[in-house]
């Protein structure tokens, strides 16, 4: 009687155990696919990072621009008079 009691416990449990990894494998393929959601998320967001990275190293590097507009006509400075520098810094006034 203990004997067939056992193997009945035993059975269901088998079976029970059974049961849950079935329903378990339809989660894991979910688990899965949300992993995959995230991975195809981060990818995509480096992508924006890589390219907004690529469109400043073209502004700091300057290469589609021309900037000539702003340099400084080396013959218009002869007409700026030259300050002279005063090396007449006298302190001593300043501690009396």
């Amino acid at each position: 009687m203990k004997i067939l009691l056992i193997a009945t416990l035993l059975l269901l449990s088998l079976s029970a155990e059974n049961n849950t990894t079935h329903q378990k494998t339809p989660k894991t393929d979910q688990n899965s696919t949300k992993i995959e959601t995230k991975a195809s998320k981060q990818l995509k967001k480096q992508m924006q990072r890589e390219a907004k990275f690529a469109k400043e190293q073209r502004f700091y590097q300057g290469k589609d621009y021309d900037l000539s507009y702003a340099e400084v006509d080396p013959n218009s400075l002869d007409d700026i008079p030259l300050i002279e520098p005063d090396y007449d810094f006298d302190m001593d006034d300043v501690y009396d």
